[in-house]
């Protein structure tokens, strides 16, 4: 990325944030709490409207009920990852993660003590996890399986079926299962399902965030939903991480759930638009591709034009002027493959694509 950043006219291709800015009334919610006093220090947990909404947003788009005092406000969705993380396992004990998967999972596994266990996501089976993977993956100390459904970086959404599946699974080997749901409004097909929903609540974390659903990226207000033995343990572990999260930010939130959700709706719209363009693009020309079914990303397939991932996108960067993550930031399954962005505009997006298919390593 720092590389990226200093190339000239450079396509940036690599970046997971919106596109677009906050959306104008969560800005002045959160600019007239700070005229109007929200300067101070709040409940760890988070304030009590909030998380009587998220509450709410549960039910209605999640599927499933809980109290509001099973809502934990966090600093993003990687602190709801985090505490989660120290909550439900021990220092020694295994994590199971993704790979490929979100780089983040295992630097948290490894700041808490913990194992990192990647179990792999094979293109054969859709990049989708499977018992078979899982079990492979696990031993007898392992204590956390980390789901991530719409996936980053592959845009796959794990059908409520295969999440049955698991969560059996997860339950004949008494684990405590962390969804990370942060996408979970970005979502294009209708076939994403919450994990929670499908069953075994009393052993499921639910993690979401502001960051993505309403280009609050910077605001850091993230939520974790959690079986009730426990909700006072993750408020607890707010107060020496970060003890509560910005009180301004915590009514911007509010004013998101409560306020119009027109411009949730068109960010999610253009970016199925550029998906279904780029798709077309890759189509025409050859190149292989996972279709995303939420997030905003593509997954490519590079093997054809080099044998590591890496010096591909390095070298991609400096002759042609593209930045995509290699697939091997995301775990050593990740070989062979990039991840383009969706979070750019239309045309960006196709000449970079373009230029990505023109070259070849070597």
């Amino acid at each position: 990325m720092d590389l990226a950043w200093a190339t000239p006219d450079c396509i940036h291709l690599e970046v997971g944030e919106p596109s677009f800015p906050t959306p104008a009334h969560i800005v002045e919610a959160v600019a007239d709490a700070v005229r109007t006093g929200w300067t101070k220090y709040v409940p760890n947990a988070g304030i009590g409207e909030l998380r009587t909404a998220l509450a709410e947003k549960i039910a209605v788009h999640n599927g499933f009920t809980v109290s509001p005092d099973q809502v934990i406000v966090t600093s993003g969705g990687i602190g709801a990852l985090f505490t989660a993380m120290l909550a439900a396992g021990e220092p020694g004990q295994g994590v199971l993660i993704p790979d490929p998967g979100w780089p983040n999972f295992a630097m948290i596994a490894q700041l808490h003590g913990l194992r990192a266990q990647p179990y792999h996501l094979r293109a054969e089976d859709g990049f989708l996890p499977t018992v078979e993977a899982l079990a492979a993956a696990a031993d007898a100390g392992t204590r956390v399986l980390i789901l991530n459904s719409p996936s980053n970086p592959l845009g796959t959404i794990t059908p409520a079926g295969r999440l049955r599946d698991i969560l059996r699974f997860a339950a004949e080997r008494d684990l405590w299962v962390i969804s990370d749901e942060c996408y979970d409004a970005i979502t294009f097909d209708d076939t994403w399902t919450s994990t929670a929903a499908v069953g075994e609540q009393d052993r499921v974390i639910t993690v979401g965030t502001f960051s993505k659903t309403y280009a609050m990226t910077g605001m850091r207000v993230g939520y974790a939903v959690v079986p009730p033995v426990l909700s006072p343990v993750l408020a607890k572990l707010q107060e020496p991480t970060v003890a509560c999260v910005n009180a301004a930010a915590q009514r911007g939130a509010l004013a998101a759930l409560r306020g119009p959700q027109d411009e949730v709706r068109r960010m999610r719209d253009a970016y199925r638009e550029r998906r279904d363009a780029l798709a077309a693009l890759l189509d025409r020309l050859g190149v292989r591709y996972i279709r995303p079914a939420g997030a905003f990303y593509m997954w490519v397939e590079i093997a054809d034009r080099a044998d590591d991932a890496h010096t591909f996108a390095m070298e991609l960067l400096r002759k042609r002027a593209v930045a995509v993550a290699p697939g091997t930031a995301f775990g050593a399954s990740g070989e062979g493959w990039v991840r383009l962005s969706l979070a750019t505009d239309l045309d960006t997006l196709l000449e970079g694509a373009r230029r990505l298919a023109d070259f070849t390593l070597g």
